[in-house]
C-alpha cells in the first residue's frame, strides 16, 4: 500500500519529483514521487490514463467520462530507470528521475512525450503538464473556440462565459470540451483533461519549447489516446465521454427563432407564413416573451392566453415548439418554482448556508444546484407543465451562469453528487448539469418519446443530453465564417449535433448575407434562424424575393437530403463521428486544408464537400483534397489536390461531391413529421475506389430503435466488378419508401442502354436533374447564361421493391 506522505508546498514551480515507490493494480500501476501521489490506467489498448495530485485520495470523480477500464492484457517492465506500460496498441515509458512520460506506438514512434525537465509541475495550486512540441506539430480541437483551425502559437483558457455579440477572436466562450488532437509525422494523438476547474491550454504560444494544459486547482488528470486515423480518436474519446442519442428527425429541419415573437396571432401567422409560401420548416421556437415576466414555467396570460390552443394549431400545420428555459427561479412570494425550491432546498448557496442571489431577466433569481441529483428531479418534476400540453423541445440557455455583473461568486458552494464543491470547480459543468436535468425530465415524462433538447452552455459529455448552438453571434461576414469553424471544432470534440444562428443574432443582416448564410446553414447539424429584438425581421421572406427563392431553394435542398443526413446522424450515434467534419479529419497531414483560404472548408456527412465563401464574392478559391471531386450542380469533375477558381453568385454556394459517393435522397417536402415520399433517390457517383455507404431509417420519433426497431442495409460501389450492390435490410422497422429511383453521376459513356439488375435486364432512362429546383430569376443575366445548376441528361433506373437483395451491373 502506498504510505502517507508530506506534500511540499512552495511560491515557485514545483516539479512532481522522482518515482519512491510503485506497484500493479488490476488495471495499471499507481504509487507515489517525492511530491505527489499518481495513478496510471489503461483504460483501453490505445487509451491510458494519468492521474497525478497532491493528495492520496485521487479525484476519480467525473460528470465526463463514464467508461471504464475493459480489462485488457497489458504487460509492465521495470528497466531500472524507467517503468513500461504496454497494450497491442501503445507503450507508455515512465521516467522514475524525475517522473515524466512517453508515449510511442508498437513502430517506436514517439507519439508525444513530456518536457522532461518540466513534466507535471504545481505552482500553488495551479497544476500543469508540459508536452515537447515535436517537429511540425500542429493542434486542432478544443471545442468551441474562435481563432484558426490549427491551435499551433495559440492559448485559450475553458471558463464558461456569457459572451454576448462576442470578438471574433473572443476567448472563452460558452461551453468547455478540454479535448484536443496532436497532428505531427504521419500520428496523430488526443488527449482529453479531466479537470472542471478553470483550464489553460498553450499550443506554443509566446514559446517554441512546449505545449501544456494546466487547471487553477484539482488534479492533474488526463486521457492519453493514440489510433490510426482522426476519426478512430474522436470515436474513441466520445466512447470515454458517450454519444448521441439520435434525436427526433423534426429536430433536424429548418427552425425558425426570434427574440421574441409574441403574441401567439404572431407565432401562428409565422408558422402559416411558411406554409403558404411552400418554403419548409418543422419548428417555431419561442424566447423568453413567452413567460409572465421572464419567469420560467409560466405563461403570459396576455400574449398567450391558451397555450394548449396554440400549441394544437401549430400541430395541425406540422409545427413543433421548443421553449427557452433559463435556470434563474425569480425570488418572488406567491411564485410556485421560487415556493418550492425553498421548500425542497434546492438552491446553490453561500458558505454561510444562505441561497445564493444574482440578477438577471425576471430580477433577482435563486438558482436551482443541477449538481445535486435530487434537485435534477425537482427540475424534471417542474418540465412537466410544459411536456403535459405537448412541448417536445427546451432550449437551455443563460446557464454559464449568466448574471448581470457576469461576476459569478467563486466562493458559491454546489452539492456535487454530496462532495461539496465551490463554483470555481463547479462552474463548467453547471449548464451541462441543467441540460442533464432537461434531457432526464423528458425522459421520466415522456419515457418512449424523443425530444430535442439544445444548451448554450456545456462541458465534455454534453453530447449525450443536448445540442449546442454558439451563442450570441453578430450579422456579418466573419462571424459566419467563424460559426462554422466553431460547429467543425465542436464536431472534433465530440459535439456532432451543432449549429449557430443564421443571420446573426445581434445586429442586422443585409439580403445577400442572409442568402449565403441560409446556403451554408443548409449544411449544419442543427439549422436555425435566430435574430434579436428591436432589429429587422429575419424570416427567409424578409429579405425580399430573390433571397425568399434562394432559402427556399436551400432549406428544399436541405429536406431532400435528409435521408443521407439523417444516416450521418446515426453514424455519430453509433460512433461519435461528428457530422460536419473539417477537413483535418479526413485529411490530417495537407498542409493546405490549415491555409486561411481554406480552413472553413468542411465534410457534410461521408462525401460533400461544403466551401463557405463570404456574402459579396462571386468567385472564390476552392482546394480539393486527394481523390476526385464532383460539382453538385452540375457534375463538373475535379481532380484532387489542386486549387481553382470557383463561380459562386449568391444564389450557388460551392458543394462538391466526393467520387465512388452514394447518396440517398429523396423529393421536397414541407414537414419531417408529415412525410409521403415512396421513392428513395440513390445518387452513384463515378469513381475508382470502392465505397460503403450505411443505410439508416427509424420512425424517427421513438427509441424504439434501441430494440432493434430501425431498417438498416449497405450500400456498396465496387467500380472494379462493375456493381452496385444492395444487401439485405436488417432490423424490424419497415421502411416508408416502396421504390428505389437510382442515378448515375459522371460515368460519360460507360453505360449502354440497358443495366442487369439481378440479372434481369432494365432499360436506362435519362432527365435533366436539379438539386435545387429554380434558378435564381432576379439576376440581370439572361437564365440561358446562368442554367450551370442543372445536370443534363442524368442516367437513372428504377427498382419496385426497395427490400430485396439487389445486385446492379453495367455493360
Amino acid at each position: 500500500m502506498i504510505s502517507q506522505q508530506t506534500i511540499k508546498a512552495s511560491g515557485l514551480s514545483q516539479h512532481c519529483g522522482k518515482i519512491t515507490h510503485y506497484e500493479r493494480i488490476p488495471y495499471g500501476m499507481m504509487g507515489t514521487t517525492e511530491y505527489t501521489f499518481f495513478k496510471v490506467s489503461v483504460v483501453q489498448e490505445g487509451i491510458i490514463k494519468v492521474h497525478l495530485s497532491k493528495n492520496e485520495d485521487l479525484d476519480e470523480h467525473s460528470y465526463a467520462v463514464i467508461s471504464k477500464p475493459v480489462g485488457i492484457d497489458f504487460s509492465i517492465v521495470d528497466k531500472n530507470d524507467y517503468l513500461e506500460i504496454h497494450t497491442n496498441k501503445l507503450s507508455l515509458y515512465i521516467n522514475k528521475e524525475p517522473f515524466t512520460v512517453t508515449f510511442k506506438n508498437k513502430g517506436g514512434e514517439i507519439i508525444n512525450e513530456d518536457d522532461h525537465a518540466l513534466g507535471t509541475s504545481w505552482i500553488g495550486e495551479q497544476v500543469s503538464t508540459y508536452k515537447k512540441l515535436q517537429n511540425g506539430e500542429r493542434f486542432i480541437g478544443l471545442g468551441e473556440k474562435t481563432g484558426p483551425l490549427d491551435r499551433k502559437g495559440h492559448g485559450y483558457q475553458n471558463w464558461n462565459t456569457d459572451h454576448f455579440g462576442y470578438p471574433p477572436d473572443s476567448d472563452p466562450l460558452y461551453c468547455t470540451t478540454p479535448f484536443y488532437i496532436g497532428i505531427h509525422s504521419n500520428l496523430a494523438y488526443g488527449i482529453y483533461f479531466d479537470n472542471s476547474h478553470k483550464t489553460h491550454f498553450n499550443f506554443g504560444a509566446s514559446n517554441r519549447r512546449f505545449s501544456s494544459f494546466s487547471a487553477d486547482q484539482g488534479d492533474m488528470a488526463y486521457y492519453f489516446i493514440y489510433e490510426d486515423s482522426i476519426e478512430e480518436i474522436i470515436s474513441s474519446y466520445t466512447d470515454l465521454t458517450g454519444r448521441m442519442e439520435l434525436p427526433p428527425l423534426w429536430s433536424l429541419g429548418y427552425q425558425q427563432c426570434r427574440y421574441s415573437y409574441r403574441p401567439d396571432k404572431e407565432v401562428l401567422s409565422v408558422a402559416k407564413t411558411f406554409r403558404d409560401k411552400e418554403i419548409p420548416a418543422d419548428v417555431i421556437v419561442l424566447d423568453i416573451h413567452y413567460m409572465e415576466q421572464y419567469k420560467i414555467f409560466t405563461w403570459d396570460k396576455k400574449d398567450f392566453p391558451d397555450p394548449e390552443g396554440m400549441l394544437k394549431q401549430l400541430k395541425d400545420l406540422g409545427f413543433k415548439v421548443v421553449v427557452i428555459c433559463d435556470p434563474g427561479i425569480k425570488i418572488e412570494s406567491g411564485y410556485e418554482a421560487y415556493e418550492s425550491g425553498l421548500q425542497q432546498d434546492v438552491f446553490v448557496k453561500f458558505p454561510d448556508g444562505s441561497n445564493y442571489e444574482g440578477e438577471v431577466w425576471p430580477g433577482w433569481c435563486h438558482f436551482p444546484d443541477f449538481t445535486n441529483p435530487k434537485v435534477r428531479g425537482w427540475w424534471a418534476e417542474k418540465l412537466e407543465s410544459y411536456t403535459n400540453m405537448g412541448i417536445e423541445g427546451f432550449w437551455n440557455d443563460m446557464n454559464e451562469i449568466a448574471t448581470w455583473g457576469q461576476q459569478l461568486p467563486e466562493l458559491i458552494e454546489f452539492d456535487f453528487e454530496g462532495n461539496k464543491a465551490t463554483a470555481r470547480k463547479g462552474r463548467n459543468v453547471y449548464g451541462m448539469l441543467m441540460a442533464k436535468s432537461a434531457y432526464e425530465g423528458a425522459r421520466k415524462n415522456l419515457p418512449n418519446q424523443r425530444i430535442f433538447n439544445l444548451t448554450r452552455a456545456g462541458f465534455s459529455g454534453i453530447q449525450r443530453y443536448a445540442a449546442v448552438w454558439t451563442g450570441d453571434n453578430v450579422a456579418d461576414d466573419e462571424h459566419m465564417l467563424l460559426g462554422v469553424r466553431l460547429v467543425n471544432s465542436l464536431g472534433i470534440a465530440g459535439v456532432a449535433f451543432a449549429g449557430y444562428d443564421i443571420g446573426g443574432f445581434a445586429g442586422e443582416a443585409d439580403s445577400q448575407l442572409f442568402a449565403r448564410w441560409i446556403s451554408i446553414g443548409a449544411f449544419a447539424p442543427f439549422f436555425r434562424g435566430h435574430s434579436m429584438i428591436n432589429s429587422r425581421d429575419s424570416e427567409p421572406w424578409a429579405y425580399g424575393e430573390e433571397v425568399e427563392e434562394i432559402s427556399r431553394n436551400y432549406i428544399n435542398l436541405r429536406y431532400k437530403m435528409m435521408p443521407y443526413i439523417y444516416s450521418a446522424f446515426y453514424q455519430a450515434h453509433e460512433k461519435g463521428i461528428p457530422v460536419a467534419k473539417s477537413l483535418a479529419i479526413k485529411y490530417p497531414h495537407d498542409p493546405r486544408i490549415y491555409s486561411s483560404l481554406y480552413e472553413n472548408q468542411y465534410l457534410f456527412g461521408s462525401d460533400i464537400l461544403v466551401a463557405p465563401v463570404a456574402s459579396k464574392v462571386n468567385l472564390a478559391k476552392v482546394y480539393f483534397p486527394e481523390g476526385e471531386w464532383y460539382d453538385l450542380f452540375n457534375d463538373t469533375h475535379y481532380s484532387g489536390n489542386q486549387e481553382i477558381i470557383a463561380e459562386c453568385p449568391i444564389e450557388r454556394l460551392p458543394v462538391y461531391v466526393k467520387a465512388s459517393a452514394i447518396l440517398p435522397m429523396q423529393d421536397k417536402l414541407q414537414s419531417l413529421t408529415h412525410n409521403s415520399n415512396e421513392i428513395l433517390i440513390i445518387h452513384i457517383y463515378c469513381g475508382s475506389n470502392d465505397n460503403v455507404f450505411q443505410y439508416y431509417e427509424d420512425d424517427g420519433a421513438t427509441f424504439d430503435y434501441t430494440n432493434g426497431d430501425s431498417y438498416q442495409r449497405q450500400i456498396a460501389y465496387h467500380p472494379a466488378n462493375k456493381e452496385v450492390l444492395f444487401t439485405e435490410k436488417s432490423g424490424d422497422y419497415t421502411s416508408q419508401y416502396k421504390k428505389l429511383k437510382i442515378y448515375f453521376h459522371g460515368f460519360n459513356g460507360q453505360l449502354k442502354d440497358k443495366m442487369k439488375v439481378n440479372q434481369k435486364t432494365v432499360p436506362i432512362q435519362k432527365e435533366d436533374f436539379k438539386f435545387i429546383d429554380q434558378i435564381s430569376n432576379f439576376d440581370p443575366l439572361p437564365m440561358s447564361e446562368r442554367i450551370f445548376l442543372q445536370v443534363e441528361n442524368l442516367p437513372f433506373i428504377e427498382i419496385d421493391n426497395i427490400d430485396e437483395f439487389i445486385v446492379i451491373n453495367w455493360l
